[in-house]
């Protein structure tokens, strides 16, 4: 990759967590960071921290627009790379999902993540060369129980991704994806919400289930083992962007390796005993 310093990324999801974290160390590393949120005390605070921000609502086209030709202008016009992190969990059994709530996940997980990466590509065309990295999850690979809203938005980047990497051979622009396990980030917090917004738990039949969700998702500390730092996703996102020959997938955490690789080893029946086993019977 032709590398004019610095070379730039613009990073979505900044506000806090692996967003965060990665675009302060891809800063120490030398890179333009493009720092991204939602939230306009988020980008003052990313500024405030010395890092480039712009404002990036993925669930308006009219915010995505003008936030990228901001990022443009503070790169030169050109873009390195592209990290789409931004994103929310949704809680909750499929069928006690509204179709509001289910176009909502769709909208930020991925709607929104593939109107800005068709916005980047025709840059880094002209430019002859380019990385777009997709933080996807270990529910893009395999479900669990009340998790459909966040699978199916993981489960359809991923499919996407994989054809545009396809589609994009030869251009100069490479394509992964990061599949991340359980990371030490505000998902929880974010995803509690979700659920106290959208899911009618008195009324439903996953009630008990529900109510075990709740603790977990409010409990102080690592919900999960195996949980760690956004420091694993930088190590990946580093070598999607910087390495010669950027691998198509990059999996993070032992319960992703565990998990993929049971996914292509077992009957899909055995597969659904164990997933049913490591949810706990939880929604959270």
């Amino acid at each position: 990759m032709p590398s004019p310093t610095p070379r730039s990324i613009l990073i979505t999801g900044c506000s806090s967590g692996i967003g965060a974290h990665c675009a302060t160390g891809l800063a120490q590393r030398g890179w333009r960071v493009i720092a991204a949120a939602r939230a306009e005390h988020d980008v003052e605070r990313l500024a405030a921290s010395g890092l480039d921000a712009v404002r990036i609502d993925l669930d308006d086209s009219a915010s995505i627009a003008a936030g990228l030709e901001q990022a443009l202008a503070l790169s030169g016009g050109r873009l390195d790379a592209l990290f789409n992190n931004g994103a929310y969990g949704q809680p909750g059994a499929v069928e006690d999902l509204s179709r509001a709530a289910l176009r909502a996940q769709l909208e930020t997980n991925l709607l929104g993540w593939h109107e800005l990466t068709c916005r980047v590509i025709p840059v880094m065309r002209r430019q002859g060369y380019g990385r777009i990295v997709q933080n996807s999850s270990i529910l893009g690979l395999i479900p669990l129980p009340f998790r459909g809203a966040y699978v199916a938005s993981k489960y359809a980047l991923e499919g996407l991704t994989d054809t545009l990497r396809l589609e994009l051979r030869g251009s100069g622009i490479a394509v992964s994806l990061i599949e991340p396990g359980p990371i030490t980030s505000r998902f929880r917090d974010n995803a509690h919400r979700a659920f106290r917004d959208n899911i009618d738990v008195e009324h439903s039949v996953h009630r008990d289930a529900y109510v075990r969700a709740e603790q977990r998702l409010t409990k102080p500390g690592k919900a999960q083992p195996f949980t760690l730092p956004p420091e694993a996703v930088l190590r990946a996102l580093v070598h999607a962007i910087e390495s010669p020959r950027p691998r198509p997938r990059y999996y993070v955490t032992l319960p992703t390796h565990v998990l993929g690789g049971l996914r292509r080893l077992l009957p899909t029946r055995t597969l659904d005993w164990v997933l049913t086993r490591v949810s706990r019977g939880g929604a959270g």
